[in-house]
């Protein structure tokens, strides 16, 4: 394989504008680059929760979403070019079932915490949540092909029972938000 970036600082987005991958320039601040930055950002927070003392199997899947966001990366940056697959989200459907099969039934609204593991899969959710609403709104200007948006909306639900997950294998349980009324006050 050639190099592909031999200089990372061209001074080209100086002017407010990057290049796509079809060779085109687009403000910075355009929609589809809104989108991918978004895309990068959940990639970043999963390598992030990568750093942390996981179970195999949860930092295998992790491993294997960084590369399929990485080809997200490349089907937003190409306009018309499609590089997630239905099989791709399908993984996620199957990764999700796997997980869940043993997680307690929720009867209250969990709170981001237990183990700073945890913490973290509830950080790369919300930032899965704010790559999908910036992948909803490139859809409102571009053709967007429906497994990218369906993949982002099952990651962020994967990280969520990822999380109760992982705070279930470190004996941990989750943080149960309480109502202001029925928090017992000093």
């Amino acid at each position: 394989m050639a190099n592909r970036l031999s200089v990372i600082a061209t001074r080209t987005g100086d002017d407010g504008t990057t290049g796509l991958g079809d060779g085109t320039r687009t403000p910075k601040d355009d929609a589809r680059v809104i989108a991918m930055g978004d895309v990068d950002e959940f990639n970043s927070t999963l390598g992030l929760l990568l750093c942390e003392e996981l179970p195999a199997d949860v930092a295998t899947d992790l491993l294997t979403m960084q590369h399929d966001l990485f080809d997200m990366g490349a089907e937003l940056c190409i306009p018309g070019h499609v590089a997630v697959a239905p099989e791709q989200v399908a993984f996620l459907d199957a990764r999700l079932a796997h997980y869940n099969a043993n997680l307690p039934p929720l009867r209250e609204f969990i709170l981001p915490g237990g183990s700073r593991a945890a913490a973290l899969a509830h950080l790369a959710r919300t930032s899965a949540r704010r790559a999908e609403r910036a992948v909803i709104a490139l859809a409102r200007q571009a053709s967007v092909n429906a497994p990218l948006r369906q993949y982002l909306n099952r990651a962020s639900d994967l990280m969520f029972v990822l999380a109760r997950y992982v705070n279930q294998e470190k004996g941990l349980p989750d943080v149960c938000w309480t109502s202001r009324n029925s928090r017992v006050q000093p």
